[in-house]
């Protein structure tokens, strides 16, 4: 694994000890980013379920001004924190140890709001929805926000709900990729 492009173009990261993680591949990275970017004017990102930090780093050096990188595993957030110190990103990210659902509520005290959302939960749960749902609710999504959410690929997402619009999907293998935009209309 590797930064593809950017600030920290070339730089190889760390993966996160044993087989509890699934990092996203870099072919599969290169293509949300074509699909999202390639770069970014600012922004503030989450990376939710962050694992290896891989797409928050990857859409720092691409030019997000800030990340923040979630997940509950302190194995994955020593990865995040070391693969931050090799990119040389560290003074642009914050990162927490916490359960997805109780850190958007930590967020959400904050008054955060993102423009970029990566959603990569563990395959077996079938949460994206509610969880785009709950940050709707807490107002965590700028208008027009971007969520990347990488998936099983026999898992069939929702076109269209609740504020939310299926700009594309993806198959590469086992792995999908869908991205939402996030439209509010200030109906529930």
């Amino acid at each position: 694994m590797r930064v593809i492009s950017g600030s920290a173009r070339g730089r190889s990261l760390k993966a996160v000890p044993g087989m509890s993680t699934r990092p996203t591949t870099d072919k599969v990275k290169e293509a949300i980013f074509s699909m999202i970017g390639p770069y970014f004017e600012g922004g503030e990102g989450l990376d939710l379920f962050a694992g290896t930090g891989g797409l928050g780093i990857e859409a720092l050096s691409r030019g997000l001004d800030t990340c923040i990188f979630i997940d509950l595993e302190k194995k994955s957030l020593d990865t995040v924190r070391h693969n931050l110190e090799v990119t040389g990103l560290t003074d642009r990210a914050e990162i927490y140890r916490n359960d997805a659902g109780r850190a958007l509520k930590a967020l959400e005290k904050r008054g955060k709001q993102f423009g970029l959302v990566f959603l990569d939960p563990p395959y077996r749960f079938k949460i994206t929805g509610e969880l785009m749902q709950k940050m709707k609710g807490l107002g965590l999504l700028e208008q027009g926000a971007t969520i990347v959410v990488e998936h099983d690929a026999a898992d069939k997402l929702p076109e269209v709900f609740e504020g939310f619009v299926m700009q594309r999907r993806a198959d590469y293998g086992d792995t999908a990729v869908t991205l939402y935009t996030f439209e509010n209309t200030g109906l529930n």
